[in-house]
């Protein structure tokens, strides 16, 4: 009876653990048939590289400047009698500006005048007396001397009377005027800036490398955060001879009209100078290009072929794609594109968007952009 007991036990036992190991087997199995199993397509969106014309270009940023601009000073020290301008108006050449008290200046200029004069008499009564030998010869030199020099004086005199009134040393527009009726001027004391906005100079800093590349004339595009989406045109006016030493680069100047005054001296700038080469250049969107520290890449979508060379088809009759990771050396970007150097052709087909899913050798549908809804 305990022997019949214990062989049912075991029994129980053995069919328990055989019922355990034919699930644990249908479900290798099934993980088997599932990983075998070919898998789908991974969705992906593409373009074609392009070969177009890439005109060349040379980033910078700089600073622009007045084509002729100076703070306007004293150059004697004295009172503001009058104020001749207002201030952010448009001034002309030789425009008084700034009349100072000159009182002092005219009267002594009346005495030196008048002294002139008396010395002239003199000097034509000595000539004709020097003539008929009533006088020496010593005696007219000493005469023509006093002549000269009262001449001297009256010139100092209006020069120093002529400073007491500023004028306006080119035309342009000036600034918020420093100084009010009444006010003592030291010699040196700034009245307001005069800058001339007609046309502006951009200062910039170019790699010693471009040098070859930089020509007198050449044209600069430039834009400002004032005007953002408009594009301001000039051209390299001065290449300075000299590479700094600290930075290697190279100073160069452009030249650009501003007929409507909207650039101001001092704003900051971002420009391109633009280089005669246009070739053209395989670009692709820079979504494609995929940037690790092992160098760029780029997923290319090529026919799926099996052992034998023969392009596999699904059960459709359309051609299976797969994705081929491809190393490219990459130049400028611009405007949303990137030039490929080295890696790709015209016309092949790139990866844009979905690559963190892909790995070589994917198996990869195009996804097609839905179609727009008809005008109505």
């Amino acid at each position: 009876m305990l022997l019949r007991r214990m062989l049912i036990m075991l029994g129980l036992v053995v069919f328990v653990v055989l019922v355990l190991a034919a699930y644990k087997g249908y479900s290798v199995y099934q993980q088997i048939q599932m990983f075998s199993a070919p898998q789908p397509a991974i969705t992906i969106e593409a373009t074609s590289a392009q070969a177009r014309p890439w005109q060349g270009r040379l980033p910078a940023i700089g600073t622009l400047k007045a084509y002729q601009g100076v703070d306007l000073t004293v150059e004697v020290a004295g009172t503001v009698q009058q104020v001749l301008f207002n201030s952010g108006e448009k001034v002309s050449l030789n425009q008084p500006l700034i009349q100072m008290e000159s009182a002092v200046e005219q009267a002594s200029l009346a005495t030196a005048q008048a002294d002139l004069g008396l010395t002239r008499v003199e000097f034509e009564r000595g000539r004709a007396l020097v003539n008929r030998q009533n006088i020496s010869k010593s005696e007219f030199d000493r005469l023509s001397a006093n002549l000269q020099k009262a001449n001297a004086t009256v010139e100092q005199l209006q020069a120093q009377l002529a400073k007491k009134r500023i004028l306006a040393p080119f035309s342009g527009t000036i600034g918020i005027r420093q100084v009010d009726v009444g006010d003592y001027l030291s010699s040196g004391t700034t009245i307001a800036t005069l800058q001339d906005l007609s046309k502006l100079y951009v200062d910039f800093f170019l790699p010693e490398q471009v040098v070859p590349q930089l020509a007198i004339g050449q044209k600069v595009r430039l834009n400002v955060a004032a005007y953002p989406g408009e594009e301001f045109e000039g051209e390299i006016s001065a290449i300075n001879p000299k590479v700094e030493d600290t930075t290697r680069n190279v100073q160069v100047r452009a030249l650009l009209d501003n007929p409507e005054s909207k650039l101001l001296p001092g704003m900051f700038a971002n420009l391109n100078v633009i280089l005669p080469d246009d070739t053209a250049r395989i670009v692709v969107p820079e979504t494609a290009i995929t940037y690790t520290l092992y160098g760029n890449s780029v997923y290319v979508i090529v026919e799926k072929k099996d052992e034998d060379g023969q392009v596999v088809k699904d059960d459709e009759g359309e051609v299976q794609l797969e994705v081929e990771r491809r190393f490219v050396e990459t130049g400028e970007r611009r405007d949303g594109l990137v030039i490929v150097h080295k890696g790709l052709k015209a016309g092949e087909q790139v990866v844009t968007s979905g690559q963190l899913k892909l790995d070589n050798g994917s198996h990869v549908r195009i996804s097609k952009a839905p179609a727009q809804p008809a005008a109505e």
